[in-house]
């Protein structure tokens, strides 16, 4: 979105007075564009494709052409000027503060330069030399076709066609009288050469010599040289982009229906003048609709307006403005912004980072950094699959393994490799949903993770509660509390789901809802207590029915912040980004699609502006030299918890077959709501508040029957002793 410096906002541009101004323009752009922000070498550089000039010709001194700069704010937003403000003086990139990046950039430049031209110097010798011989050829041929006349022949012809002796004669005569004359000029010329050139060479000092064949070599090799042909290469081409003016703009608006330029109230005006932006990477101008039309309505037509522009519409963003509905702005990138990859994260430099602290999540549309703050929010992640989706998550879980002082929890519901490594540093870490040697029970211990957060939150709280308001001023978890040895409870806490929604359709609809309800009221409680929530889904809609396809839903859409990546259609993109961002003119289902665009999608939420954003990449063998990291510095601070530190813990570990097999004691059977009380009065650390129900659904996903029971004169539902030890006996071979 655009930001003013200041909220009084000009008039809008009247475009036949700005024509009828074009006369006034004699000031150079210089004069008239406040801030200029300089395109650097490497920024050329890493371009693929560059030409020398525009597509666009030079509309000359129109103020609404690609030529004018006007000044423009930390985010390249155009600056509108007040009437009668002064423009800087000095420019931006001129300023004391500014003068030491600039001179790095120009010796950057003037290195780069000499040293491309310094390895093809060989290169260029030879051609030098080719060339020079050309030159000289030529020089001799135009000088031997001087001597004969040229087109002589054809005036001899033409008279001895006509049988007009007498004019053939004149013609000859004329001619023979010229070849002398000209013959005798190029005989003096010689004999002036061959005598002065050895004279010149055994009198001249020999770096006058040197400098003067090289000249002559030089004029030489230039007047030889073929047409089109340079002898020295370029080191740095300036871009090829689309230079927008007034006249395009309009074009592109009135082709797609958004006004009419035969009405003075339907017409397209400006509320700035066109410029390229801070980073120097596309136009931009804001654009005033006519009254009656609004943001959905160029939200819609932002196809037909890149075909109006003649560009791609991956080039092509709109933002709307704050200060008016029927305001945007228009930014065209030079090239498509989306297929250029960011890179690599910066946490491959493996130091710790903070929680506390903005993640770098990737680039927007305008290549600018874009960050995510994680205290305090949720955040939802869905895409098809392989389209980047487990790496974005990836990404953020990677930041918070970086700090020592988080407590990282990993549920992985597809049971990928993808979150093997995170062992190194989790907390506590779940996968899949069927029973494996090394997790007996997914579902079980997954519920107690959810009572172990729950717990946690509770603990915060009350802690939080007891502090006095000069240590806890606000009621609320600070990062100098979070990182205090003093209250070890008080740590921030970052759950990762990947594939949240195959925990609400197991098999067990007990145990749906159980998950269901505690993962709901900790996204509710959670984010006050420092619990951050990352869940990730290729299926963000359709789950369950009942309470557990409610309690879906309202876990999904409580999510504070969306990352959408390329979505199978509009349904599915509302699911992951909200009804609202539709209305605002995001679709995930329109991002464009191929390898080049993986990792790309709409951040909704985190701002008042949806970026675009390609998000960095760190691959498996990245993750796995992040957290080795982040392991040693855990280990180094003794801030190791959980599993990562191979601690036997509480529920994490726990074994539900055994635990009833003991509590049944000597009975054969029981049943379960007699098991569940007395679960809860003997180990109530690990089952206190547990039902018959969720008891019941347990032991049923590790295959123990459910049977009738008679028990003191009653029969209901319970459990034999000889089922569970079959059970346990089946989970060990």
């Amino acid at each position: 979105m655009s930001e003013h410096a200041n909220d009084n906002l000009p008039e809008p541009i009247d475009l036949e007075a700005r024509r009828a101004r074009r006369d006034d323009a004699a000031q150079t752009p210089d004069e008239k564009a406040g801030i200029a922000v300089p395109l650097s070498a490497g920024d050329v550089e890493r371009m693929d494709t560059a030409y020398e000039v525009a597509l666009d010709e030079d509309t000359g001194t129109d103020p609404g052409g690609g030529k004018v700069l006007v000044p423009v704010d930390t985010r390249g937003v155009p600056v509108v000027a007040t009437p009668g403000e002064r423009l800087p003086i000095i420019p931006v990139h001129l300023r004391p503060e500014n003068l030491p990046a600039t001179v790095r950039r120009a010796l950057a430049r003037a290195a780069h330069v000499a040293a491309f031209h310094a390895v093809r110097s060989p290169w260029y010798g030879c051609k030098l030399a080719w060339f020079a011989g050309r030159g000289v050829t030529r020089v001799a041929r135009n000088q031997i076709n001087w001597f004969w006349v040229p087109n002589s022949f054809a005036l001899e012809q033409k008279a001895a066609d006509g049988n007009e002796l007498k004019e053939w004669e004149k013609i000859h005569r004329e001619l023979k009288r010229t070849r002398l004359w000209r013959g005798f000029v190029l005989a003096a010329q010689n004999v002036g050469l061959a005598i002065s050139v050895p004279v010149a060479l055994n009198t001249a000092p020999t770096a006058a010599v040197a400098l003067a064949g090289a000249g002559l070599v030089a004029a030489a090799a230039h007047y030889g040289r073929p047409a089109g042909q340079t002898l020295v290469g370029t080191a740095v081409v300036a871009p090829r982009f689309r230079k927008l003016n007034s006249d395009i703009v309009l074009r592109a608006y009135y082709a797609a229906g958004l006004g009419k330029p035969d009405r003075s109230d339907q017409e397209i005006r400006f509320g700035s003048q066109m410029s390229r932006d801070a980073r120097n990477t596309g136009s931009q101008v804001l654009v005033d609709l006519p009254y009656g039309k609004g943001w959905s309505d160029v939200s819609g037509a932002r196809e037909k307006i890149a075909s109006g522009l003649d560009v791609h519409m991956n080039q092509v963003f709109l933002s709307p403005d704050k200060t008016s509905s029927r305001r945007h702005t228009l930014f065209v990138a030079d090239r498509d912004p989306l297929a250029v990859p960011v890179g690599r994260t910066d946490m491959l430099d493996c130091k710790p980072r903070s929680i506390w602290r903005p993640a770098k999540f990737g680039k927007d549309e305008r290549d600018a950094p874009v960050s995510l703050m994680l205290m305090w929010i949720s955040l939802l992640v869905g895409a098809q699959p392989r389209k980047g989706k487990t790496f974005a998550a990836r990404l953020i879980a990677l930041h918070a393994a970086l700090d020592p002082y988080v407590k990282l929890i990993v549920v992985d519901g597809k049971n990928s490799p993808d979150w093997l490594k995170f062992k190194l540093v989790a907390h506590r870490i779940v996968f899949g949903t069927h029973p494996s040697p090394d997790d007996p029970d997914p579902i079980g211990n997954l519920l107690a993770i959810l009572d172990e957060i729950l717990a946690h939150i509770d603990r915060v709280n009350t802690q939080l509660a007891a502090l006095p308001v000069s240590v806890c001023p606000e009621g609320k978890l600070t990062e100098e509390l979070a990182r205090d040895s003093r209250y070890p409870d008080l740590r921030v806490m970052v759950i990762v789901m990947e594939e949240f929604q195959v925990y609400f359709e197991t098999e067990d609809q007990e145990l749906n809802k159980q998950i269901a309800a505690k993962l709901s009221r900790i996204q509710a409680v959670g984010p006050s207590a420092g619990v951050v929530i990352v869940s990730s889904s290729q299926k963000p809609s359709g789950v369950g029915a009942g309470d557990v396809g409610r309690l879906f839903n309202r876990y999904r859409d409580n999510h504070a912040v969306r990352f959408a990546l390329k979505c199978g259609n509009r349904t599915v993109s509302e699911a992951v980004l909200g009804g609202d961002a539709y209305q605002e003119g995001f679709d995930a289902s329109t991002l464009p699609v191929g390898d080049d665009y993986r990792g790309v999608g709409y951040l909704y939420g985190a701002a008042d502006a949806t970026p675009t954003v390609r998000t960095y990449l760190a691959d498996h063998s990245d993750a796995e030299k992040i957290l080795t990291a982040a392991r040693a510095h855990r280990e180094r601070m003794g801030l190791l918890t959980g599993m990562a530190a191979g601690e036997e813990v509480e529920r994490a570990t726990r074994d539900v077959l055994a635990d009833v097999l003991t509590v049944m004691g000597a009975d054969t059977a029981a049943h379960w709501d007699a098991i569940a009380g007395r679960l809860a009065q003997q180990m109530p650390e690990q089952y206190n508040g547990t039902t018959p129900d969720a008891i019941s659904a347990q032991a049923r996903a590790l295959k123990v029957p459910s049977v009738n029971v008679k028990r003191d004169g009653a029969t209901r539902k319970g459990a034999k002793a000889d089922d569970i030890r079959a059970a346990i006996a089946r989970r060990t071979t």
